[in-house]
This record gives structure tokens, C-alpha cells and sequence, in this order.
């Protein structure tokens, strides 16, 4: 939130939490049922019909941004900031969606109510060629010297600060802005798309394409890892006018008084407010290679469900582990589409990356489910998918891996290995040693012994400490 929250800071609906979705509701009934019950098919409005499922695209467009920025920013290469996301971000920008629906409301109502706004043709080269027109010459224009008004303390204070609390960004990060903020910059983008329906040559590949347009900018400035090739820039200099990378717009969110444009950084360059470092860093953005972890945790993909509760899944989701929700049987078809695709590739992917101080980690997943764990025939598939993680961590020079379990058959048959085979199971026993205070001399087991209850009174009796059992289930010191 702003610091000094403004007027109009927090969306209308805010109170009805994940019901939210439930206004668009009666336009998506209304839109539907009249396109259906009409008999004749010039009759029926197209353009009203797609509203729903484009915003449906739109949703799946932000998440394959969202999924591709975690992953590569797990994975390291190509990375510009090179910091882990706090925890307020994450809460701060799990409302991306809002800007959604408050455009699917606009886009009803402009077909509802403006003059042109209902049976748009499928294409209209006139109107392609205003839309481009008006957005290189009114729409960058108005943004750049609107965004550098929001940099002034008292609009600032009250609405822009809240997006630049995100220093690294993500590509939702592009869309999360208070309420009255967002409404300013869609009377920006509704330039080219009201002069094309009120002269009538607006058209479905206008609207919806000059949307998508926005969103792929959006998405591709704030996803902080560099992925524009420098020969793009080689074959066509003045690129760099009208494009702007995402080491680019980063800048802006470190340095916040650079950088300012739109998405073609020909204004910044007009008024002097270029970043000095924008090339260096796109530079050394391009060159960063892949990150080499200090600890590696080795783990599996549990059910065909839990894919959703990985960080580079769905927020919400991977905010909690092991629950279901009634809409992921809506989402079979993505489900049984991931099944398969993990049975195809077939190689351990980077999950995600946390740094603690100097101390680099990294979670690698084996697409392999825990039901295949129990099946005969998958063994020696999954003995080699662990064996050539080793050896990647091996060359990566990773410090230390940590497997599940019985880590030490892959340490026997690579004596030579100098990365650190550590199972789960290990670590769970030094975490409990650890915890026991010095100068004990007694210790009661309370539980089910397992094999860790096992390790830890065995490490106990090898430091001279007298270990007790009784069959309940905690462990007393």
C-alpha cells in the first residue's frame, strides 16, 4: 500500500475477497444468451460474445509470464536483480486480477453503450494503422510526462509508491497500482481504442490485439531477467528508441528518478531522463550465466495436482501446500497436459531459489510422482533421473544435496565426488542434535520409532547421553 493511501486507493470490490469474479457475472449471462438465442447469425454479436473468453486468455497470458519469470529467476541466467522477494510483495501483489476485471467492465459497457462498439469487423487496416499511430504519438507521450507527475511527493505518497515497493519486480508487479492509478492509465490506453469504435473503423484484431500488446509490454519490462538478443539492436539501431528492455525498466524501480517511458524509450532520450547504466546493465544482464548453488534440495513432484503448488505455479496455491480446491477439476485438461509433458521431458527443472545471506539454495524437482515411487518398473528410471542430478550438482559446484532418502548408495558407487550427498532424514536428525541443550545428560524419546527416532538416539548415545523410550508421539528434552 502507498504510504499515505489517497483517494480511491483500494478497488470497489475488495470486500468480497475470491467472490470478486461473481460482477462480471451478469454481463458474461447477458453476452452469452444473446448471442445463442438469436436464430440469425447477423444478428448475433460476436464482439460481445469473446469479452469472457478473452479476459480467460488474458489471465492465462499474465500466468505464463508469471511461471517463465520464477523459473529463469530460479535458474539465474540472464537475472538483473539479484535479490529474493519478500513475503509483503508476494501478499501485496496477489490482486493482479483486479485490473482485469475493471477492463471487462469497461469493454462491456463500450459495447453496450458506444456508437460502433457491438459487431466489429474481424480486421480494418485503417484501423491497425490509427491505433499504431495514436499510441506512438499520444499515448507515449501522455504517460511519460503522467509517470513523471506521480513522481512528485504528494501523488507519490499516495498512489505510485505503492508499485515501487516492489524493487524486484515480477511481471504482475507491472499492474499492481491503487485503484484511482490504474483508472488513469486506462483513459491513456482508450485513446486508440475509442477513436477507432467511434470512427467506426475499430475492429476485433484493434481492440483485443492493442490489449494483448499492452499486457506482453507490461509482462516483459518487470520480469527481471534480460531475454532481448543484442542483435536485434545490431541489425536495427533505432530499436532501441522504440523498445525498451527489461534491464531498462529495472532501473527505474532501483533508481526511481530515471527511465520513465512507456514502453518506447525515444521520450526518455527527448528529455534527458536516461538512465547512464541502462546499456552496462543490459550488457551484464545478457552475460550472467546460470546460477551455481550452494545447497541443493533434491525433492519429486507429489500428486498430478501439486504442480499448482510450486512458487512458479499459482500464488494462492503455493501460499498452501497440500490443500485441494474445487476448481482444480476444472483444470484437468492442463493437469493431464502436464503429466504428460513431465513424462516427455524427463529431466530434473529448478523449482525455485532462496538466498539466505551469502548461502544460495536451490529446489530441483524429479518429474516423477509419488505414486510411480512404489512402482517397480519406474526404479531404474528414477535412479538415473537422481544419479545425473548428483553429477549435475557435481559440475555446478554445489557444496552440498540434499535427497529424501539413501543418498549414500549414489555416494558408494561415485567415491570420488566432492558435493555433499545429504538424505532428508540426516538433516532432520541434525536439526533435533541442535536443538538439544548443552550440558544434557537425559533425553526421553516419546513416539513411534522411525528411522529417524533411531539416528537421533544412536548420535545421542555416541555423545554420552542417556536415551529413553516411551511410546507416545513428541520428543522431550
Amino acid at each position: 500500500m502507498a504510504s499515505r493511501p489517497g483517494f480511491l486507493t483500494d478497488w470497489p470490490w475488495k470486500p468480497l475477497g475470491n467472490v470478486k469474479y461473481v460482477i462480471l457475472a451478469p454481463w458474461v449471462i447477458r453476452s452469452t444468451y444473446l448471442y445463442i438465442s438469436k436464430d440469425d447469425p447477423q444478428e448475433r454479436d460476436l464482439t460481445s460474445f469473446l469479452i469472457f473468453p478473452f479476459l480467460l486468455l488474458r489471465m492465462l497470458h499474465n500466468q505464463i509470464w508469471i511461471s517463465l519469470s520464477r523459473y529463469r529467476t530460479a535458474k539465474g541466467n540472464n537475472r538483473i536483480v539479484d535479490k529474493s522477494l519478500e513475503f509483503d510483495q508476494v501478499d501485496r501483489e496477489r490482486n493482479w486480477d483486479d485490473q482485469i476485471l475493471f477492463n471487462g467492465i469497461l469493454l462491456y459497457m463500450g459495447n453496450l453503450i458506444l456508437p460502433g462498439g457491438s459487431s466489429l469487423d474481424l480486421w480494418r487496416t485503417d484501423g491497425v494503422i490509427i491505433t499504431i499511430l495514436l499510441h506512438v504519438g499520444a499515448v507515449e507521450f501522455l504517460y511519460y510526462w503522467l509517470h513523471r507527475a506521480l513522481h512528485h511527493h504528494y501523488l507519490y505518497s499516495r498512489y505510485h509508491s505503492h508499485h515501487h515497493s516492489s524493487i524486484v519486480t515480477e511481471p504482475i508487479t507491472s499492474v499492481v497500482h491503487p485503484c484511482a492509478e490504474l483508472i488513469a492509465y486506462f483513459l491513456l490506453f482508450a485513446i486508440p481504442i475509442l477513436t477507432t469504435t467511434l470512427t467506426g473503423t475499430a475492429s476485433l484484431t484493434t481492440v483485443f490485439g492493442y490489449i494483448t500488446y499492452i499486457d506482453f509490454m507490461n509482462n516483459l519490462g518487470h520480469c527481471n531477467f534480460e531475454l532481448i538478443p543484442k542483435r536485434l539492436f545490431s541489425i536495427f539501431p533505432p530499436l532501441k528508441y522504440l523498445i525498451y528492455t527489461p534491464s531498462f525498466h529495472s532501473l527505474h524501480h532501483t533508481q526511481f528518478r530515471t527511465n520513465f517511458c512507456l514502453f518506447m524509450p525515444m521520450f526518455d532520450y527527448i528529455y534527458g531522463t536516461v538512465d547512464k547504466s541502462s546499456d552496462v546493465l543490459y550488457e551484464s544482464s545478457l552475460k550472467r550465466r546460470e546460477e551455481s548453488p550452494d545447497v541443493v534440495h533434491l525433492t519429486h513432484i507429489t500428486t498430478p495436482e501439486s504442480i499448482y503448488h510450486m512458487r512458479i505455479g499459482f500464488k494462492t496455491l503455493a501460499s498452501m501446500p497440500h490443500s485441494s480446491k474445487w476448481y482444480l477439476w476444472l483444470m484437468w485438461p492442463l493437469t493431464a497436459c502436464s503429466t504428460i509433458l513431465t513424462g516427455i521431458y524427463g529431466r530434473t527443472f529448478v523449482v525455485e531459489r532462496n538466498r539466505f545471506d551469502k548461502l544460495v539454495l536451490q529446489t530441483w524437482a524429479i518429474p516423477k510422482y509419488k505414486i510411480q515411487y512404489i512402482s517397480q518398473w519406474q526404479k531404474s528410471s528414477i535412479n538415473s533421473l537422481i544419479e545425473k542430478a548428483i553429477l549435475d550438482a557435481e559440475e555446478k559446484g554445489v557444496k552440498s544435496e540434499e535427497l529424501n532418502a539413501h543418498g549414500e548408495v549414489y555416494v558408494q558407487r561415485y567415491p570420488q565426488l566432492k558435493v555433499n550427498v545429504v538424505d532428508g532424514s540426516s538433516l532432520a536428525v541434525a536439526v533435533v542434535l541442535n536443538s538439544i541443550p548443552k550440558g544434557t545428560t537425559q533425553v526421553l524419546l516419546r513416539g513411534k520409532l522411525t528411522k529417524v527416532a533411531y539416528a537421533i538416539a544412536f548420535a545421542l548415545c555416541q555423545k554420552g547421553i542417556q536415551v529413553n523410550y516411551l511410546l507416545t508421539h513428541t520428543i522431550v528434552v
